[in-house]
């Protein structure tokens, strides 16, 4: 069995680039490999700094998905990333693993690959999860992102760390 590489680890593959921007290709091809999505595609690849570029136009583009203002402004800039990345879905067993699907072809610069996965992986989380489940910290002065992939659907911090800070906030804000 083959896993879907285009879930829930390309979410937060976004995440952690977005919070902690790769500053080098290298650092690039340690965070996808750090992240397990696709890590033998990115590391049989040499990631250069055009490849780092276009991640980079790839993630603003994410952060306005994650930061419209609703729901169809969502949907249709997450469509637009669809069109812009992705191919019709086909079949492929390239590397002998097993059969699985792709939404581009096999042969792709590593730019074009994690801006694939990225979009692809936002649309399954947003259809399979709810339309909701991306948005920034509710911690007043922190401007991090989150990929809810909470049971219940409620998260709003992008970390327990604050989480705690703003439950003792509100605690303190109570007592005075």
């Amino acid at each position: 069995m083959h896993l879907n590489p285009y879930g829930a680890d390309a979410v937060l593959l976004a995440v952690n680039l977005v919070t902690n921007p790769a500053t080098t290709a290298d650092e690039l091809a340690d965070r996808c490999e750090e992240s397990g999505v696709e890590s033998r595609l990115v590391r049989d690849r040499r990631v250069t700094a055009a490849d780092l570029a276009a991640v980079r136009v790839a993630l603003d583009e994410w952060l306005r998905v994650v930061d419209a203002p609703d729901e169809q402004t969502r949907v249709r800039l997450a469509n637009e990333m669809l069109a812009k990345y992705t191919e019709h879905p086909r079949l492929t067993n390239h590397a002998g693993d097993g059969w699985h699907m792709h939404y581009r072809p096999d042969d792709v610069a590593v730019g074009r690959l994690v801006a694939t996965l990225i979009s692809t992986g936002t649309a399954l989380h947003l259809a399979g999860r709810g339309i909701s489940r991306l948005g920034r910290c509710a911690t007043d002065g922190c401007d991090n992102v989150y990929a809810d992939l909470s049971r219940g659907g409620r998260q709003r911090y992008c970390s327990p760390a604050c989480a705690n800070r703003d439950a003792v906030r509100r605690h303190r804000s109570k007592a005075n």
